[in-house]
This record gives structure tokens, sequence and C-alpha cells, in this order.
């Protein structure tokens, strides 16, 4: 009986390790505050500005993704800027259309695509701004925006009408 109950345990605790790395959670928030920052390095944050308009630099946009924090009345939010493969220049909030509010609705650069921390569907840098719906990043289109050939003005207005599909924005792990 005794041996049942140790056998039940170690299955348990083993179930619970493997949950804990499948999903990406740690006890350690030490380890989270490095993984946080890891992610700001890797992806190329930018600091973040709070209940302003976002304002790109042109002259920063690559190919490889740039990542603007910004917040909208106490909410953090990001937004995403990069040069298509066609020489475009493409924006969206990097939150998934599906997978938002999961809390890893969020998109990291591997090669030419983007990949959703949620449910790692792939998105080519050629739709980002293109698509509306599905899995893919939030589309922040021309009427959303102020393009010059110096920079790109996202309004305060239109970050705090968009705040609400950051509401759980990497909270829940």
């Amino acid at each position: 009986m005794k041996a049942n109950r140790i056998s039940i345990l170690k299955t348990a605790v083993v179930a619970a390790m493997s949950l804990l790395v499948l999903t990406g959670c740690s006890s350690n928030s030490a380890t989270k505050t490095q993984e946080t920052t890891a992610i700001k390095s890797e992806n190329n944050s930018k600091s973040a500005q709070a209940d302003t308009d976002l304002v790109i630099p042109v002259s920063d946009i690559t190919e490889k993704v740039s990542f603007y924090p910004v917040e909208a009345d106490g909410t953090k939010m990001e937004v995403l800027a990069v040069k298509a493969p066609d020489g475009t220049i493409r924006t969206a909030f990097n939150t998934c259309q599906v997978c938002y509010d999961s809390g890893r609705g969020y998109y990291k650069q591997d090669g030419n695509e983007l990949v959703c921390q949620n449910c790692g569907n792939r998105f080519p840098m050629s739709r980002v701004e293109v698509e509306a719906g599905g899995c893919n990043p939030w589309p922040i289109f021309d009427q959303n925006k102020t393009v010059t050939d110096e920079s790109i003005t996202i309004s305060s207005d239109f970050l705090k009408e968009s705040k609400q599909i950051f509401a759980n924005w990497k909270k829940t792990y």
C-alpha cells in the first residue's frame, strides 16, 4: 500500500514538472525576470512610452522586427514594426488575434517569420498588416497611423482604444 502511494506521488511530481516545462512556468521569480530581460534584448525592444503618441523613426525599421513598448491608461502594450521582403514597412500590435487573452499570445522572430508563443503558428513577415482575423499579429492599418518619410505615428487615442487586447498580455504563463 505504501509503495503504491509513493508510486502515485512520483507520477504526480513528474507530471507537474512536465507541465511546468511545457508551459514555461517557473516558481523562481529571478528566472522569470531574466527570461523577460532576455526576450527584450533578443527582440530589439525600445524604451517604453506612456500615454503619448508612439512615434517610430522609419530609419530604425529593418528586416529584423523591432518591438516598441507603450503604455495606455496603465495597460502595457507593444507595437511591432518590420520591413517586409517587398520593402514596405508593416506595423501590428505584438499580440495574436486568437491567442491574445492567453497571456502568451505574443510573437518572436524566427528567420523571416513571427512565431506565436502560445500556439506556435508561424506568420511570414510579408503578411504582417495584410491579414486581419485568424492566428496572426493584430494589424495596425493605414487609417490608424500617420506615415511620413521620416516616421510612423500611432496616436495615443488609438492606443487607448486598443488596450483591451492587452488586458492579460504576458501576465499568465
